[in-house]
Parts: structure tokens; sequence; C-alpha cells
């Protein structure tokens, strides 16, 4: 019985990984509901890091399955496309009222075609687009450098952004 549990959560153990990194993107979530910036921007880095490391565990003990691809891009729309949206929207963006709001819903809907383009894309070394935890990190890392930056240039970073994600230029996967 203990045996058949062990082999159980080793065969789970990158989809393990990959509820960790949709833990920690609605932790982050609350987080920046509550006011708690700096807990976001942890929340959102520790979520990359385990993003980083699901599918490296599921290619080294081959575990990797269709469902934990469409979990772990559940988890980035998450954590990388809701949570640092929020964050920067609250941090930066509010003052712009509607069309801030529309700014932050055009970087979360352009890292979720992303998402989507690359799950139905055969594997080839490459990524087309930059990849959303890509965008979601540099968006999270801006957080640190909001009290020099203006609020218009948030404006042009959600949308830089947006367009590099749906973009059609190739990144070598490192």
């Amino acid at each position: 019985m203990v045996d058949v549990t062990v082999k159980k959560m080793k065969a789970n153990l990158a989809n393990f990984i990959t509820i960790g990194n949709i833990s920690f993107g609605g932790a982050a979530l609350m987080a920046t509901m509550n006011e708690s910036y700096n807990n976001a921007v942890l929340f959102i880095l520790i979520a990359a890091l385990l993003d980083r490391y699901d599918g490296k565990v599921a290619r080294k003990y081959n575990l990797e399955s269709e469902l934990g691809k469409q979990l772990d891009s559940m988890s980035d729309i998450i954590s990388f496309g809701v949570a640092p949206a929020l964050l920067m929207y609250q941090v930066a963006l509010t003052d712009f009222g509607s069309i801030g709001m529309v700014v932050a819903v055009l970087y979360i809907a352009s890292g979720a075609f992303r998402l989507a383009r690359f799950n139905i894309a055969e594997a080839n070394g490459f990524f087309t687009g930059l990849p959303i935890t890509a965008a979601g990190a540099v968006l999270t890392i801006s957080y640190f450098f909001s009290p020099w930056l203006s609020p218009v240039f948030y404006m042009i970073l959600f949308v830089i952004l947006a367009v590099l994600m749906i973009s059609n230029f190739s990144l070598k996967k490192v």
C-alpha cells in the first residue's frame, strides 16, 4: 500500500510543483488585494522558480503528460499573467481609470493567447513570441523601480510586453 502511494506521488511530482506555482500565483493576487505588494512580488518570484523546475522534473523523470502541459499553462496565466498585471495595475495604472484597465487586460489576454498558441505548436526547440513567464518576471521586477518611473512608462511597458508575447519572432529555449 505504501509502495503504491509512493509511486503515485512520484508519478505526479511535476504536477505537485505546478500546483505550487498556481498556489503562489493565487497568493500573489490575494496579497495585491490586501495592498501587501512586497509579498505579492515575492510570491510571483517563487512561482517563477517553481515553474522553472516543474518542466525539468517532468523531463528528467519522464513524467510529461498532456494534463501537466495544460495545468502548467493554467498556472502560468495566473502567476505570470493575472498576478503581475493586477499588481502593477494597482501600483501604477489605477489613475488612468478605464484605459489603465484596458491596458492591463490586453496584457492578460495576450498572455493567454501566447500560452494557447504554445500548447498547440509542435515542439521545435524555439519559443514563438516572448514567453509569459519572462513577460511576467519583467513586469513584476519593474515594481522595484515604480517609485522612480512614471505611470505612463507602465502604460507603455504593458503594451510592449503584450505585443512581444503575441509576436512571431523565434527565441531559442534554454
